[in-house]
């Protein structure tokens, strides 16, 4: 009998809401081999940008034998295949019906549930669903069913209408005809668990006036009960600073993930794109003679000015059977605490790094020592560093008396143009805000992506980055006063709550600069 390759097993996903980070760890490994995707239209972001086959499938519940069958076809050819549901399928009975299909196909599959959809929106929304007289929770679903008059009375519990936000107003005048009382808590969600979620909490005998004053409109669901108030006091999703914001984060591919962590803890939605890739030098022939000095004993100091710098050093050291400890008797300069914990990642401290607030070439040199031929009977620095880098580093420490081996030892390449729509919405104000970590992301992103739109609020993250971008065109509205990625999103977010409350003051419902852009719109400036 012949060996036969296994299957694959078909995975199926509950996507919830569509945010990455809510699902399993689980799901999202699965996720990440995934080669061919049967997904719901609501749930697409899960998604965006991954190299995977999307079959343009049918995917309503009538639909689940045509879904199976391409999923089994997928996966007999060797295909890792994943079906991506939106919202919670196990609830709702879909991912039985399909998983199901599947079985009897013989395939194997496995199913990764997620939190129930309707506690999640909950939770997002800071909704509590039992308390009080409410004991227990009822659901019921517009598209499939009706609300009746008696579960309208039912004050022993929380009643979830799902789908029910466009029906909200018809809903709070059949609780009341059904005996429910003016000052019962309705909370009614559109968007639950995303970054477009809003919420009004209000009550029955106020939820037609407040209904019609906020003009929302879309798909949604209704809590109803006593214990559901809470989200008044609560809104912790909704509450935050960048709240909804698309943020442009333009760096190399594998540096970006600190900052959008770090963006995503204020609820802005972090999209990046790559700008420049790192790659070695074309000639490393000066890169091997650095590192035969430093094993000689040539040089005092080395400074390193970037992350990138640390990292090629760090290759070259291991290349050739090197440590840290071939740095020992040598002075290191960083020129910030980011470029200071990359070298304790390999193992040596930083003897010399500017304060927070100087933290660039001009602050290195203010703290750099004169040379003293007594006491520095070398006198020479080892300066690796990019291609592109300025010569103002170089000159500052020849007026200081050292001499020193400027030794290109990283290329930035410009990366490919983003895609057609990410340029689109640079250009035309899609973004809320682009934050800038260097000089090159300012020159490389507008000369591959072209200028962001003035409505867009600009972050850089030092003087140098944000003089590059003046020098672009760009208005800088956000610069921390230290050179740190997590100071850099702190600042965004202050200013992001800066501008919720002049749109609060001024009686506006967004603060977000993309839906504000517009010749007669008014515009918030800092005195």
């Amino acid at each position: 009998m012949k060996n036969r390759k296994p299957l694959p097993a078909i995975a199926l996903i509950a996507g919830g809401s569509g945010d990455r980070d809510l699902l399993s760890v689980r799901a999202a490994a699965l996720l990440d081999q995934a080669e061919v995707v049967v997904c719901d239209p609501e749930v697409t972001d899960l998604i965006a940008g991954a190299d995977v086959d999307v079959l343009d499938l049918p995917t309503a519940v009538t639909d689940t034998a045509i879904v199976a069958k391409a999923l089994v076809e997928q996966a007999r050819a060797g295909r890792h295949a994943v079906r991506i549901f939106a919202g919670d399928p196990v609830g709702d009975g879909r991912v039985i019906a399909e998983a199901k299909a599947l079985h009897r196909s013989k395939v194997p599959f496995e199913i990764l549930p997620t939190a129930a959809d309707v506690t999640g929106i909950a939770a997002y929304a800071g909704i509590n669903l039992v308390g009080g007289k409410a004991k227990h929770l009822r659901v019921v679903d517009l598209l499939t069913s009706e609300v009746d008059s008696e579960t309208l009375a039912d004050t022993s519990s929380s009643l979830i209408i799902r789908n029910g936000a466009d029906s909200a107003a018809g809903i709070a005048k059949a609780a009341l005809a059904a005996g429910r009382t003016p000052g019962t808590h309705m909370v009614v969600v559109r968007g639950g668990a995303t970054v477009e979620q809003q919420t009004i909490v209000t009550t029955l005998g106020e939820a037609v006036a407040e209904l019609k004053a906020a003009k929302l409109a879309g798909p949604g669901d209704v809590f109803l009960g006593e214990a559901v108030g809470t989200a008044t006091a609560l809104g912790w999703f909704e509450s935050r600073p960048l709240f909804g914001w698309r943020v442009l984060v333009p760096r190399t591919k594998d540096q970006a993930g600190e900052l959008s962590a770090q963006l995503r803890l204020y609820g802005a939605v972090p999209v990046e794109v790559p700008t420049i890739s790192v790659e070695p030098p074309r000639t490393p022939q000066q890169m091997e003679r650095a590192i035969e000095g430093i094993e000689s004993g040539r040089y005092q100091w080395i400074a390193f000015t970037s992350v990138n710098a640390v990292k090629a050093i760090r290759e070259r050291f291991e290349q050739r059977g090197l440590d840290a400890r071939h740095l020992a008797g040598l002075k290191i300069a960083a020129i910030g605490d980011s470029t200071a914990e990359a070298l304790r990642e390999f193992g040596v401290r930083a003897d010399l790094v500017p304060l927070p607030e100087q933290q660039s070439s001009a602050g290195l040199l203010e703290v750099w020592p004169e040379r003293d031929e007594e006491l520095d009977p070398i006198g020479r620095v080892f300066l690796p560093r990019a291609d592109i880098a300025t010569e103002k580093l170089v000159a500052g420490l020849n007026d200081l008396g050292w001499e020193v081996d400027d030794i290109t030892a990283y290329r930035t390449v410009r990366a490919a143009p983003p895609a057609a729509e990410i340029r689109e919405a640079i250009k035309t104000g899609g973004f809320d805000a682009v934050v800038f970590t260097s000089s090159s992301t300012v020159r490389n992103l507008v000369g591959i992506a072209g200028k962001p739109h003035a409505s867009t609020v600009i972050a850089a993250i030092g003087p140098e980055t944000a003089a590059t971008a003046t020098e672009h065109g760009l208005k800088v509205s956000v610069q921390p006063e230290q050179a740190k990625i997590e100071v850099l999103a702190a600042a965004l977010a202050e200013h992001g709550e800066f501008l919720r409350q002049t749109a609060r003051e001024n009686g506006e419902r967004t603060w977000r600069p993309s839906k504000r852009r517009g010749a007669g719109r008014r515009r918030a400036t800092k005195k």
